[in-house]
């Protein structure tokens, strides 16, 4: 069973905040990335020990809107090829094999459906990303989606690439059959279907809700999975805000993850990891977990 279990790495954002030193910036993990990119690549290569076999690039905050709105937009293209290289040089290093997956993540904020653009923006904006991301990735991955428009975006343009994408969607912490606009999970897991997905996942929200959704991703037919964060609660972090205001859960040790991921795991789930305040420990108590040598 554990051996078709596909492990990803943990959640860089908050991770690199608290190795950098530097106060929160709405740029989160990119601001890092232009700053030092040694602890990026550093950071990468403790996920990979930990037994991590898919990587995400660094460029969750790095998209045109946000970069507009907090920092200069002519960084867009720099940061994206930053984390590009930044994931390449630890893969290089690694002694198995380590796949990239490019990062579509939503373009204005996480977890606010209310600031999700239209339709046609979403598409362009996405098949921008794609285009930078495409030659240094195996494989693309959408992220913290919370609309049904969303999933339908970016998984169209990182679809028209014949590259695996593994669309992930982030659900209400109350009700894991939900995303954060309200729409029925079913809906995005549809959407991503129609779009030509291979995989559809929940992340970035609490290990309880995503245990929720997993009955609703294997009603799909397709490779299912999650990847939590473990945050308290994410109401504090407006668009344009900083990570500062946010708290972590002090019951989500590494072991007491693993718990809630080999769960999800019995459920079917082939595709697991961490977001938000999990780091390499947690992954490497998934891979003992799932019979995995790093």
């Amino acid at each position: 069973m554990t051996t078709e279990v596909t492990l990803l790495d943990g959640g860089m954002g908050q991770e690199l905040y608290r190795r950098s030193g530097q106060p929160a910036s709405p740029l989160w993990s990119a601001q890092v990335m232009r700053e030092r990119p040694d602890l990026v690549v550093e950071l990468h290569r403790e996920f990979i020990a930990a037994g991590a076999e898919v990587i995400a690039i660094n460029a969750y905050t790095a998209t045109p809107q946000r970069l507009a709105r907090d920092a200069d937009a002519s960084l867009f293209e720099p940061l994206q090829h930053a984390a590009l290289d930044a994931a390449a040089a630890a893969r290089d290093g690694a002694d198995r094999p380590v796949r990239i997956a490019g990062c579509l993540p939503p373009l204005m904020a996480s977890y606010r459906a209310d600031v999700v653009p239209d339709a046609q923006t979403l598409l362009d904006t996405y098949r921008r990303i794609v285009d930078i991301q495409n030659g240094g990735v195996d494989l693309y991955m959408g992220e913290t989606l919370s609309t049904v428009r969303e999933v339908s975006a970016a998984t169209a343009a990182a679809g028209a690439t014949g590259k695996p994408v593994w669309t992930s969607m982030t659900v209400d912490d109350a009700d894991g059959t939900r995303l954060r606009s309200g729409e029925p999970l079913a809906d995005g897991v549809a959407a991503a279907q129609d779009a030509g997905a291979s995989a559809v996942l929940v992340n970035c929200s609490i290990p309880e809700a995503i245990g929720q959704a997993m009955a609703v991703l294997a009603e799909s037919g397709l490779p299912f999975g999650g990847y939590a964060n473990g945050f308290t609660s994410i109401a504090a972090l407006a668009p344009g805000g900083t990570v500062d205001g946010l708290e972590a859960r002090s019951d989500l040790g590494p072991d007491a993850y693993a718990g809630h991921v080999m769960g999800w795991v019995r459920d079917g789930a082939a595709i697991v990891g961490g977001c938000c305040e999990v780091g390499p420990a947690h992954i490497a108590a998934i891979a003992t977990a799932l019979g995995k040598s790093p």
